[in-house]
Order: C-alpha cells, then sequence, then structure tokens
C-alpha cells in the first residue's frame, strides 16, 4: 500500500465549500468507530475552507485554501499524546485519533500548528479529519471532500501519483497563511498558491483622465530582472506572481509626461500604490 497524499490546486478553488459541507455530511450524527465518534453539528470543521483577502480597495484579490488535517510524517500531536496508540499512523500515512482509546487529557491539541485538532466536551476526545480512512477501507479511493470537489482543486492518492504535482507544490508549511514550518512534514500540498502583487492606477491630474498605454518597468532591486506592462483602458497596471519579502523599483512613463520613479518597493506584502497622477512636460519653449 503506498502512502496517501492531498493535492490541492489553490487556483482551482472557488470557494464553494462543497468539501467543507460533505466532511460535516459524512460525520455529523455518524459514528465510525474505531475511525471516529461523531462530529459535533457545530464548533469543529475537520476540513475548513479559509478565505483570504489581499492587497486594498480597489486592488484586491481573493483566494481560497481548504485546510485538513495535514497527516504529518513527524506528527506533533503524535509525539504530544501520553498514552501510546491514542494517535498512530496508519501504513497508508493517515494519522488518526482513536476514539475508543482518547482519554481526553488535550496534550494534542496544542501541538497542532495546523488548528486541526477539536475538542468533544460532550464525549471528552480530541477529533479531527481521519482522510476518510472508513471509507477507504471500504474501497473508496478517495475521502468524501475530494469526491465532491466540483473544480478538481482538491486530489488525493497515492504519492507515487502525484510525483509531478508534489515536485511543483509547497507543503503547507511555507504557506505563509497557514502559519507553521515544513519540520512536520506535512502530507497535504499545494499548488498555485498566490504570491504577491504590485498595482496601481496612473492618471492625468490636469485633465483628469487616466493614461492609457503608460509604460511601466518594474526592476528587481538585487537581481536587476525587468518588467514591463502597460496601463490598460481603465489606467490600471498589475504586477503580478512576485515573490515574498522582495524590493522592487517601478517606473512609470507615458509620452507627454514627467516619469515617475518609486523606489525600495517592498513585497513583504501585497502593495496596492493607489491613483497615481503623472505631472505633464512643460511645453517646448515655455517659459
Amino acid at each position: 500500500m503506498g502512502k496517501k497524499v492531498f493535492v490541492v490546486d489553490v487556483a482551482r478553488c472557488n470557494g464553494c465549500y462543497s468539501c467543507q459541507i460533505a466532511c460535516k455530511d459524512e460525520h455529523v450524527g455518524n459514528d465510525w468507530s474505531p475511525y471516529a465518534k461523531p462530529q459535533p453539528d457545530t464548533g469543529q470543521f475537520w476540513l475548513r475552507v479559509n478565505d483570504y483577502v489581499r492587497g486594498t480597495v480597489p486592488k484586491v484579490k481573493l483566494h481560497y485554501v481548504p485546510v485538513p488535517c495535514q497527516h504529518c510524517d513527524e506528527a506533533p500531536c503524535l509525539a504530544a499524546c501520553p498514552v501510546e496508540g491514542v494517535i498512530y499512523r496508519r501504513d497508508d500515512g493517515l494519522v488518526v485519533v482513536d476514539p475508543l482509546k482518547c482519554t481526553g487529557c488535550r496534550e494534542c491539541l496544542l501541538s497542532c500548528p495546523y488548528d486541526a485538532l477539536f475538542f468533544n466536551e460532550d464525549l471528552n476526545i480530541a477529533q479531527k479529519c481521519t482522510g476518510c480512512a472508513h471509507l477507504l477501507d471500504e474501497g473508496w479511493s478517495v475521502p468524501r471532500c475530494v469526491d465532491v470537489c466540483p473544480t478538481g482543486a482538491l486530489k488525493f492518492g497515492d504519492e507515487s501519483e502525484f510525483a509531478v504535482e508534489i515536485a511543483e507544490a509547497t507543503a503547507a508549511g511555507a504557506v505563509s497563511q497557514l502559519g507553521p514550518v515544513e519540520s512536520t512534514k506535512p502530507r497535504v500540498y499545494y499548488l498555485n498558491t498566490p504570491r504577491r502583487f504590485i498595482a496601481g492606477l496612473v492618471y492625468d491630474p490636469v485633465e483628469k483622465e487616466v493614461v492609457k498605454g503608460a509604460r511601466c518597468i518594474l526592476v528587481d532591486d538585487e537581481s536587476g530582472e525587468k518588467r514591463e506592462t502597460q496601463t490598460d483602458g481603465f489606467g490600471d497596471f498589475w504586477f503580478e506572481g512576485l515573490e515574498q519579502d522582495m524590493s522592487f523599483s517601478l517606473t512609470i512613463e507615458a509620452p507627454g509626461f514627467v516619469p515617475l520613479t518609486y523606489d525600495s518597493l517592498s513585497t513583504s506584502a501585497d502593495v496596492n500604490l493607489g491613483e497615481i497622477p503623472l505631472g505633464r512636460r512643460p511645453a517646448p519653449g515655455g517659459g
């Protein structure tokens, strides 16, 4: 049996929440012991869809990130549990909390950097995503969340099947929105995680009109690499796919206007330069 992985394509996720709802449908009110006891009606999302708003109005981007348990190879919850056999790793790599053995000590809860563990007060046990191990053992090829995903954003299978995707992907620990470092060796991989952008709107303050076709040149302060674009019919420009925590210089120029340069633009966050006025060049022979 090969070890299983999840692959999440963030670019394909449209925030429909089908995966989150399917997880609730599968586990709320259903006792799948010894895999899992019923999930409470409220308060727990063993798979949750986080939404992230980037930038500032009006230069805003929105993306969604489905987050199940990461089923880490170096699972901190497994190491934190004081009772042997309560949290265990299956041969297929899925990490499961045995609901029949859990003593409710809560030692595991704070160990998870992904906030994927929950505590059921009524049952006095820790709970989390099982990867729908009960379904896999009955012959299903994928968990419910993957089965219902309408866009193909969620995939699941043997690690060997996803060698290409894993090589291109980012483990959850390197996804800044998820927080933790990769030392846990998560088995959930993320494709097309959003990078930073620099954007703005260029206008002529004299004519009070946007400047179309202005040349925008972005230079990496460290490597000297140049990127270039032009303002569109609304005066907007976007530089997307920029690495985090880099420094750039931006020059904006258009016929009849004085070039404008921004130095040391940091991509520690997305950059919205807002409305950028370009000064007109003096008329030839003007006084």
